[in-house]
């Protein structure tokens, strides 16, 4: 079922779960959960996402949240995830002292295929 159809009330409360790809421990560290957590900010005050918990773990999130601006809950959530990855692979790339990083980036590019 597509997200949208999972959203029935736009303005309701929604508790969402959402995992790396393959289950990967990309959360252990702490520039990655930084990234996340900007990220969250940013959806809360530029987007109209209202955030009543969270709970983040090495490989995957825990959020209680709902829209109020008008965007639909499935759309702000895409957004946020999307930014989220984007900006969590060009960290890992940049990470001077990433000992994971081939692997990583492997992974990631096969759940693109």
């Amino acid at each position: 079922m597509p997200a949208s159809e999972r959203f029935y009330n736009p303005e309701g409360l929604y508790f969402v779960s959402f995992a790396v790809v393959f289950w990967l421990d990309v959360f252990t560290r702490n520039a990655y959960k930084d990234l996340l957590l900007d990220s969250l900010t940013f959806c809360q005050q530029e987007k109209g996402m209202v955030i009543i918990a969270w709970c983040i773990m090495t490989n995957h999130v825990h959020l209680i949240f709902r829209s109020v601006k008008g965007q639909h809950p499935s759309l702000l959530l895409g957004d946020f995830k999307r930014f989220t990855s984007k900006a969590v692979v060009k960290a890992i790339k940049e990470h001077p002292r990433e000992s994971r990083k081939e692997n990583l980036l492997e992974q990631f590019k096969k759940a693109a295929w």
